[in-house]
């Protein structure tokens, strides 16, 4: 039976999979990275239901991924936002977005697209801008909806 911990203390793929390799974790982080830094608007755009949705970002600001903030004290709301650790996770999702849009079978276009913010090139699977070249981080970049017209409006 496969052990669902994944602590290997000799394999650093096997330690980050004990953390973020669940499911929910990625499409949580995912959502993080989109903007959507509330509960309300990570339960409703993913459907998770609320108990895990609550203990995995628990266990995301446990390990210093996200940090809480309030946002309303009464009633008491917090958002969520991404660590420095956090943000070093961008280019993991940006690869396995990358390596979706190439290997599952979807026809017309990804549905996903990484923006260059300053440009408006498409950021390649390198995290480079294929308009002006320059490697880009996180807070480079922004994601448009295919065939979202308002969006692709502002490409």
């Amino acid at each position: 039976m496969l052990n669902r911990d994944y602590n290997d203390p000799a394999c650093s793929i096997a330690g980050t999979l004990g953390l973020i390799g669940e499911r929910w974790t990625l499409v949580i982080l995912r959502e993080v990275f989109l903007g959507r830094r509330r509960f309300s608007e990570m339960q409703r755009t993913t459907g998770v239901a609320r108990n895990i949705l609550s203990s995995r970002l628990d266990r995301l600001v446990d390990e210093g991924i996200l940090e809480r903030r309030p946002y309303s004290e009464h009633p008491e709301r917090h958002e969520y936002l991404l660590t420095h650790k956090g943000l070093d996770l961008w280019p993991v999702l940006v690869d396995l977005l990358h390596w979706g849009d190439k290997h599952l079978d979807r026809e017309g276009e990804p549905p996903l697209k990484l923006i260059h913010k300053d440009c408006g090139g498409e950021i390649d699977d390198r995290r480079i801008c294929e308009s002006c070249g320059k490697h880009l981080g996180p807070r480079d970049a922004r994601a448009v909806y295919s065939g979202d017209p308002v969006a692709a409006a502002t490409a």
